[in-house]
């Protein structure tokens, strides 16, 4: 085993053993900490796998961004989760069923760094985008090309997800829009609305 697929295989085990420890604590800020933790190490894992896109993505949204949001809800609440009621079974085999099957989904990949795969079986393709993508694309960046242009529709997907997760954020949060004062109704809530044949007005 080289040192690269050693250091690999440290990264994986404490991503696993922080992922568990997400998931067993009750300390909502600890879970905090420890997903940003989590973010962080996957980070360092795409590092030694030369993705250092991803990498930087990851710990700017992920560790960075990711964390301070949600360090920012727990000053809206306690830190202390509430205690769960009786476990779902069947979401535990909907999940397990799940991941098995994105599992199974990725045997016929070829393994990482293989000579067989198709990153270096078809040299053109990566030859085309370093000589091309600039007057083809424009960008001088090739990752931007590849991204914005040759996987545009494949980024285009990714986009309407991040959308689609904030307007449910958004609709879980319950956020409505402003009335302008003139639509505000007459009586506020908690109010004794006024009834004919009730003297409802407050003595002075």
């Amino acid at each position: 085993m080289s040192l690269e697929q050693f250091s690999i295989a440290v990264l994986l085990t404490f991503l696993a053993v922080a992922a568990i420890g997400i998931i067993v604590l009750r300390d909502l800020l600890a879970a905090v900490i420890l997903t940003g933790l989590y973010s962080l190490i996957a980070a360092g894992a795409f590092v030694v796998m030369d993705a250092m896109d991803v990498a930087f993505t990851e710990a700017a949204v992920g560790s960075g961004i990711s964390t301070i949001l949600f360090l920012g809800a727990l000053s809206f609440t306690k830190h202390d989760q509430k205690p769960r009621g009786n476990d779902s079974w069947l979401a535990l085999l909907f999940v397990v069923v799940t991941g098995g099957l994105l599992i199974y989904g990725t045997l016929d990949m070829p393994p990482y760094g293989s000579a067989t795969s198709p990153a270096q079986t078809h040299p053109q393709l990566a030859k085309r985008f370093i000589e091309q993508s600039g007057d083809e694309v424009g960008p001088p960046n090739i990752v931007t090309s590849v991204l914005a242009s040759y996987r545009g529709y494949d980024t285009l997907g990714e986009t309407v997800v991040v959308f689609t997760a904030g307007v449910a954020v958004m609709g879980l949060l319950g956020l409505k829009r402003r009335r302008p004062e003139e639509e505000l109704p007459e009586h506020a809530p908690g109010d004794t609305p006024h009834e004919p044949g009730h003297d409802n007005d407050r003595m002075t």
